[in-house]
C-alpha cells in the first residue's frame, strides 16, 4: 500500500496541474522531430567523414567568408557560423523556456523547481568530478574539458523519451524537460564565464543597447508581434543581430546573446484568455527553424570525425579525454541526479509521488547523459578546432550518448509497458469534459 504523505509533506515528481500536462505534451511532439533531424545530421556528417571524398567534407565545414561590422571581424568559416550564429537561435529559444519556467511554469514554486535544480547541480557536478579525476594526472590542456559531460541533450533526451516511454507518468517527463534546461542554464553560465579570454567590455556596453531597444519594443508592442510576424522581423530581427555582432566581438560565446534576448520577450499576456503571450508565440513559431534547421546543420558540422583517418584505435582509447566523457556521461550523469535526488528525499520532508518509483527515475538519469549539442560546443571551445583531444572529444560525445540512449531505453521500454495498463484504466475515468478526474481539483 502507498504511504500518505504526512502534513507538511510535498511530493516529489506529483501530478501537474493540467494546462501544464497539456503545454509539456507539445513540447514532447515538437522535441521528437527535432531529435530525429539532430541525429539525421549527425550521422550524415559521420559517413561524409569517413568516405573516400572526406576531404571535401572538411573542405565544406572550414570554408570561410564574413564581413568586418563595427570593427567586429565575422571572416568564419562555415563551422563556427553553426556554432556561434545558427545555436543562437537555439538558445534563444532556450531562454524563452527558461523565462517561462521561472514565470509561469513549475520553477516559479520553490517546492517544485527545488528538485530538478538540486538534480541539475548533481547531474553537472559528478560527471565534471569523474572527468576531473580521470584527467588529473594527463596534464592542464586535457583538464580543460572537464565541462564537456555536464551538459543533457534536451531535443536528443526527450526525443527518445517521447518514443520509448509514451505511457510513463507525464511528471517524469517534466522532470527531464526541467531538468535539461535548468542543465543548459548552467552550461550556459559555464560558457559566459569560463570560456570568456579576453572580455572587451566596450562591445560589451554597446550590445546593451541594441538589447534595450529589443526589451521596451517587445514589451510595448507585444501584441502587435504576436499577431503579425512581419513585424517582428522588421523590428526585432536587426536589434537581435546588432547583439550577437556586439557580444561576439566582447569575447563572450556569441550564443549568449540568444539567451540574453530570450529573457526579453514578456511571458504573460496583458489580457488573459486572449490568444498566446509573445514567448508562446515566438516559441511556437522559431521552433520549427531551431529544431528543422539550426540544430541539425549544427550537428551536422560538429559531429564530423573521421575516425578511419585516426592513427589507431589505441590512440584514441588511450587519451584519458575519452574516458573522462564517456564515463561522465554513462555513469556520472545518472549517479549525479540520483545521488542529489536521494539526499533531498532523505534529509527534508519531500517525498516520491506513489506513481513514481525509483526505477522509473533511475531510467530517466540514464537518459539524462545523453550530451551532444551542447556538449560539442563546449568541446570545441575547451580544445580548438586543431587539437586531437578534440577529435577524441567528439568520438567520445557521440560514444557516450548512443550508449546512454540505449541503457534509458532497455530500462524503461518494460516499465513503459506496465504504465500503460494505469494510463488506459484513467483514460477510461475522463469525465465529459475530456479531462482526467485526477485533474479536477486543479480546475
Amino acid at each position: 500500500m502507498p504511504q500518505t504523505p504526512s502534513p507538511g509533506q510535498h511530493r516529489l515528481f506529483s501530478r501537474p496541474s493540467y494546462p501544464e500536462f497539456i503545454r509539456i505534451g507539445k513540447i514532447l511532439r515538437k522535441e521528437t522531430v527535432g531529435g530525429m533531424l539532430l541525429i539525421a545530421g549527425a550521422v550524415l556528417a559521420l559517413i561524409w567523414a569517413n568516405t573516400p571524398w572526406s576531404d571535401s567534407y572538411f573542405a565544406l565545414r572550414d570554408f570561410h567568408f564574413g564581413p568586418e561590422i563595427f570593427g567586429v571581424n565575422l571572416d568564419l568559416s562555415l563551422g563556427h557560423w553553426a556554432a556561434d550564429a545558427l545555436l543562437a537561435i537555439f538558445f534563444f529559444l532556450t531562454g524563452l523556456e527558461l523565462k517561462k519556467e521561472f514565470v509561469i511554469g513549475d520553477l516559479r514554486r520553490f517546492k517544485t523547481a527545488v528538485v530538478p535544480v538540486t538534480a541539475a547541480f548533481g547531474g553537472v557536478l559528478v560527471p565534471a568530478l569523474f572527468y576531473t579525476i580521470i584527467n588529473f594526472s594527463a596534464g592542464e590542456e586535457t583538464l580543460r574539458g572537464w565541462a564537456i559531460p555536464t551538459a543533457t541533450d534536451i531535443a536528443f533526451a526527450v526525443a527518445v523519451l517521447a518514443v520509448i516511454g509514451s505511457a510513463l507518468p507525464t511528471a517524469l517527463r517534466i522532470f527531464l524537460l526541467t531538468l535539461a534546461v535548468v542543465d543548459d542554464l548552467i552550461a550556459i553560465v559555464i560558457i559566459a564565464f569560463v570560456f570568456t579570454d579576453e572580455l572587451k567590455l566596450n562591445y560589451l556596453g554597446l550590445a546593451l543597447i541594441p538589447i534595450a531597444a529589443f526589451t521596451i519594443l517587445a514589451y510595448a508592442f507585444g501584441k502587435l508581434f504576436a499577431n503579425h510576424a512581419w513585424a517582428a522581423w522588421l523590428l526585432l530581427l536587426p536589434l537581435g543581430v546588432l547583439t550577437w555582432i556586439f557580444v561576439f566581438g566582447s569575447g563572450i560565446h556569441a550564443t549568449i546573446a540568444g539567451v540574453v534576448l530570450g529573457f526579453c520577450v514578456p511571458v504573460k499576456r496583458r489580457h488573459p484568455g486572449r490568444g498566446r503571450g509573445l514567448a508562446q508565440e515566438f516559441e511556437h513559431r522559431f521552433r520549427p527553424l531551431s529544431s528543422g534547421f539550426a540544430i541539425p546543420v549544427f550537428a551536422f558540422f560538429s559531429a564530423g570525425v573521421s575516425v578511419v583517418g585516426m592513427e589507431s584505435a589505441g590512440e584514441l582509447f588511450l587519451d584519458p579525454v575519452f574516458w573522462g566523457i564517456v564515463i561522465g556521461l554513462v555513469v556520472g550523469k545518472p549517479i549525479g541526479i540520483m545521488g542529489s535526488t536521494w539526499v533531498l528525499t532523505k534529509f527534508t520532508k519531500a517525498s516520491l509521488d506513489e506513481d513514481t518509483k525509483w526505477g522509473d527515475l533511475l531510467g530517466v538519469t540514464l537518459l539524462a547523459g545523453i550530451g551532444f549539442t551542447v556538449s560539442l560546443l563546449v568541446s570545441e571551445l575547451s580544445f580548438g578546432l586543431q587539437s586531437p583531444h578534440y577529435e577524441h572529444a567528439k568520438v567520445a560525445i557521440l560514444t557516450g550518448s548512443f550508449v546512454a540512449a540505449i541503457l534509458g531505453a532497455l530500462w524503461l521500454v518494460p516499465r513503459n509497458r506496465r504504465y500503460r495498463v494505469i494510463h488506459e484504466r484513467e483514460t477510461r475515468d475522463e469525465n465529459k469534459d475530456g479531462v482526467p478526474d485526477v485533474y479536477q481539483q486543479d480546475s
